[in-house]
């Protein structure tokens, strides 16, 4: 299977210990994981600070599933979660692919800490996880929410730790059998 994981800087694998954008290993990295126990063919199309892109790529033909995981940055840089969504929705139906080969995933939701603030951030996340749901049913396509996967954050309250990753791939691959 052709894979493309399309996201921000946790599917890219943004170690935050580091300050010069560094990645975790290929070992601890979801996409890099989910590689590994499936054999998969996947792209890793990451990205650190990528916010909800106005108008999607043309992602190749022979893609069999696209996952997109974003709205954290948007969140972040000061749209409330129904901007956040509305901006998703124009972006996934931008995109030419047959709608059974999408995969829309909600973050997990942030938690206090260096980038987060303040509570309404997290409530933010959570509100926005909610409207990806409803997104999702309305548009036809997959859907999963990370935030039931139990991932373990770092101390900015945005970025997977090594464990947050291995948590993501394993409630990942269970949504996938």
């Amino acid at each position: 299977m052709n894979v493309i994981c399309f996201g921000d800087s946790n599917t890219y694998g943004y170690d935050p210990r580091g300050y010069f954008g560094g990645r975790y290993g290929a070992d601890c990295r979801w996409v890099d994981i989910l590689t590994e126990e499936t054999g998969w063919t996947i792209s890793n199309m990451g990205q650190n600070g990528r916010e909800i892109p106005s108008a999607a790529p043309a992602f190749p033909d022979d893609t069999d599933l696209l996952i997109v995981m974003l709205g954290t940055n948007d969140l972040l840089q000061g749209r409330s979660p129904k901007q956040a969504a509305e901006r998703l929705e124009r972006f996934l139906a931008g995109i030419s692919l047959d709608r059974s080969k999408l995969l829309l995933i909600a973050p997990p939701p942030m938690a206090m800490g260096e980038w987060v603030p303040n509570p309404q951030l997290i409530e933010d996340s959570r509100t926005f996880a909610q409207l990806c749901q409803a997104l999702a049913e309305r548009l036809s396509i997959r859907f999963a929410d990370a935030g039931k996967w139990d991932i373990p954050l770092a101390y900015d309250g945005v970025h997977f730790t090594e464990q947050g990753h291995k948590a993501f791939a394993a409630g990942l691959l269970e949504e996938l059998k």
